[in-house]
C-alpha cells in the first residue's frame, strides 16, 4: 500500500503531532491535533481508534518520533506521513 492510497483511504485517521497553532494556521481536513508532547498522555483515545492511523507534522521529523512511540505502544496500523502540507496534496491530486 502506498501513501497515496493510505492517505484517500475511507477509514484512515490522520494526526497532526504539531502545535495546535501549528494546526490552526493550516492542517489537513479532518485530521486530529494530538501534539507529540501530548501523544502519551492522549495514548487511550489513541488506542481506541480501530483504523489506521496516519502522522504528519510540519517535515516529518515530530511524525516520526509519534510513529515510533505508538509502534512501542503496539499499534499496528501506524504509518509516518511526514509533512502535512505533502499529504494535503496527494489528496487533492
Amino acid at each position: 500500500m502506498t501513501l497515496r492510497d493510505i492517505i484517500n483511504h475511507p477509514t484512515v485517521t490522520i494526526i497532526d503531532v504539531r502545535e495546535p497553532w501549528e494546526f490552526d494556521a493550516g492542517h489537513i481536513p479532518n485530521a486530529l491535533n494530538i501534539p507529540l508532547a501530548q501523544l502519551k498522555s492522549n495514548l487511550l483515545v489513541v488506542d481506541d481508534f480501530s483504523k489506521p492511523i496516519l502522522l504528519c507534522c510540519e517535515s516529518g521529523n515530530r511524525s516520526q518520533q509519534a510513529h515510533t512511540v505508538l509502534i512501542a505502544k503496539g499499534k499496528e496500523k501506524v504509518y509516518d506521513g511526514g509533512g502535512w502540507r505533502d499529504l494535503n496534496n496527494m489528496i487533492f491530486d
